[in-house]
């Protein structure tokens, strides 16, 4: 049996969120709240330009937005962007609960 989920937009959250990096910088911005380019530099500790790229790939699927100020350039997470993955493991955790508790029916039967 396969569920289908929307999963385009799933997909690019998965993604996104499964590196490291990625993931370390949208947590910080989750936690912290918006900030900038240097500051994330700073905490990711690897180079501005590969911070960049992450950011890209986070902002493409949706994970975080930016603002420019000046020369800097401000960015702030977007947890809602997470809804396609979180009805992903819903749907996914009500498949796996019905099936152990049909397992647990069948092996009260075989009792």
């Amino acid at each position: 049996m396969v569920l289908h989920v929307k999963t385009a937009h799933a997909s690019h959250v998965f993604r996104a969120l499964a590196d490291p990096t990625r993931r370390a910088l949208f947590e910080e911005l989750t936690r912290q709240g918006e900030q900038t380019v240097h500051a994330l530099t700073r905490y990711a500790g690897v180079s501005q330009p590969a911070v960049s790229k992450h950011l890209t790939v986070l902002k493409r699927a949706k994970l975080v937005r930016h603002r420019r100020e000046g020369r800097e350039t401000h960015y702030r997470a977007q947890p809602d962007a997470l809804a396609p993955m979180v009805d992903w493991l819903r749907v996914y955790g009500a498949f796996w609960r019905d099936r152990f508790d049909q397992l647990e029916a069948l092996l009260e039967r075989m009792k």
